[in-house]
């Protein structure tokens, strides 16, 4: 690994975008990205038939605060993406520093994720988790569809919080954030 810029200098803008046409290793990318502590989330929806669906996510981010909108993005692999496709609301659960554990169940594929898991139904039914350090309820606002990657647009139209430490992903592993002496922060594995 170098501190060498890693971008294209000879790419087509034109085919920027298309599949395996770009000259970034997508494995070296993935760790330049971890690089970028996220917090971490449980995306929520219920499905046409009823039943919550919920995903580990740490690509979720504010994106206007008036009005108030969020984003997250989702894998077009993903076996849930036509459930979330289709919800008309979705929660955003963030995970507080104890719910490791819970982050690990919703990141692996299982027929029910919510087994054992307390929650309430949300607007729209969305799942509303238990011991989240805040909660936003989103309508589906909107999708837009950037690479490999579903990004859902969502309006926020209610949300809560408490001041619980969240949990921190950077570099593949979990942490939270430990306050300094306001001069600098750490976080701790």
């Amino acid at each position: 690994m170098t501190d060498a810029p890693k971008h294209p200098t000879s790419l087509d803008p034109a085919k920027e975008l298309a599949s395996d046409s770009s000259t970034i290793d997508p494995r070296d990318f993935r760790n330049a990205l971890g690089t970028y502590a996220t917090g971490v989330t449980i995306i929520t929806a219920a499905g046409a038939d009823g039943k919550p669906y919920g995903l580990t996510c740490n690509s979720f981010a504010s994106v206007s605060l008036n009005p108030p909108l969020v984003l997250w993005s989702l894998g077009t692999f993903s076996q849930a993406l036509t459930a979330f496709q289709n919800a008309s609301h979705f929660a955003v659960n963030v995970l507080g520093a104890s719910q490791q554990a819970l982050a690990t169940k919703f990141s692996k594929s299982s027929e029910d994720k919510f087994a054992g898991v307390e929650w309430t139904p949300g607007l729209g039914n969305a799942p509303l988790l238990a011991d989240s350090v805040a909660n936003f309820q989103c309508r589906a606002a909107n999708r837009y569809y950037g690479g490999d990657h579903v990004i859902f647009l969502g309006a926020v139209e209610a949300y809560c919080y408490n001041r619980k430490e969240p949990l921190l992903f950077a570099r593949g592993g979990y942490g939270q954030f430990l306050a300094g002496d306001g001069m600098s922060s750490a976080v701790k594995p």
